[in-house]
């Protein structure tokens, strides 16, 4: 294992010094519980809005706390949940007289860390509600969740109900609007090799020279078929026609409805995992918005580079977030993180 790395059980604490100090002033380091806070929250103008999670995801989700996206970010230790513990406490230190709001991505672990917690901080008389992300259109099960995984696709709902919590909105507005981002949004990932956790050692999974794993999730988690490698193009085709293709179902007795359909504008999202070349990532981004635009879906907005990686590995991830003239307003409206993605 070539990283670099001290003690392997101190990774994350001392990345999370290094963010508290790189940004004096503007963000704050808690070490008893893995929080990086906003240094000015809380605020019992706004929401307090938080995010756990493993870590090994960076810039998700450390590195989005700041005006216009996280009040504060929580992760457990490398690809693993974060402590009830620490969403307990993360909570009460960012308690605001408008409610806290959890943002979660749909793994077993992080659910179940954020629902235990949510029922203490309730019987605590703290107010608090939780949006869930499910946008991967890869597998409906893992070996990490039942239904489907939250993937890259969290940063449209982050930035959205961020924006809006600067605006003054309630926590139940925020909660139904961070549901209805989430239904139009749609990933689907593939890796070009595995990756290795610090406290490991060795790779998560090895593929060979001429493999790639089709559909693979954000912890190294089997997707849809491991495959030959074969040009960029194709694997951006196959990988759209997966997104362009899964449909919602309308009600119990309708007829499911794509989510997606010629005439839509959308935000076009190519995610590094972690290894991948900007320049191979925008490559990936030219052919993807030509074959978007051919089918008559208007890209409204480019989102290229690292947004939810998982260490090193080398991939991508496409999502499409489907936008109309309010969620476009959110998307759009000022932020200050660590890391500008935004």
């Amino acid at each position: 294992m070539k990283k670099f790395v001290n003690n392997p059980k101190q990774f994350v604490p001392e990345m999370l010094k290094g963010i508290e100090l790189a940004n004096p002033g503007k963000v704050k380091y808690v070490p008893d519980y893995n929080l990086i806070m906003r240094a000015d929250a809380p605020n019992d103008n706004k929401v307090s809005i938080i995010q756990g999670s493993g870590s090994g995801h960076e810039p998700a989700h450390v590195m989005i706390v700041g005006q216009g996206m996280l009040d504060g970010a929580c992760p457990g230790d490398v690809f693993s949940a974060p402590p009830i513990d620490y969403v307990v406490e993360s909570s009460k230190q960012l308690n605001s007289a408008k409610g806290v709001l959890h943002i979660v991505n749909n793994y077993t672990g992080d659910r179940a860390a954020f629902r235990d917690a949510a029922e203490e901080l309730e019987d605590e008389g703290i107010t608090v509600k939780t949006i869930f992300v499910d946008d991967d259109v890869a597998v409906k099960d893992s070996l990490y969740t039942v239904g489907r995984r939250g993937v890259a696709g969290n940063f449209f709902v982050i930035k959205a109900v961020g924006a809006a919590a600067e605006k003054g909105a309630s926590l139940d507005e925020l909660v139904a609007l961070g549901d209805r981002v989430n239904d139009v949004i749609r990933s689907m990932g593939m890796a070009l090799t595995g990756c290795t956790p610090p406290a490991k050692g060795e790779p998560i999974f090895t593929l060979a020279e001429d493999e790639v794993e089709m559909g693979v999730g954000i912890h190294g988690e089997p997707g849809r078929a491991r495959e030959k490698l074969t040009s960029a193009n194709e694997i951006v085709d196959r990988m759209l026609e997966a997104i362009l293709t899964d449909a919602k179902p309308i009600s119990e007795t309708e007829t499911a409805a794509p989510i997606f359909n010629n005439g839509d504008e959308v935000a076009l999202m190519i995610n590094g995992l972690g290894g991948t070349p900007i320049s191979e990532l925008y490559l990936l981004y030219g052919y993807a918005h030509e074959q978007l635009e051919a089918k008559g879906i208007k890209v409204w907005r480019s989102y290229v580079g690292e947004y939810c990686t998982s260490l090193e590995m080398a991939g991508m991830s496409i999502t499409l977030c489907k936008v109309d003239d309010e969620l476009k307003d959110l998307l759009l409206a000022p932020a200050e993180i660590p890391i500008r993605v935004f």
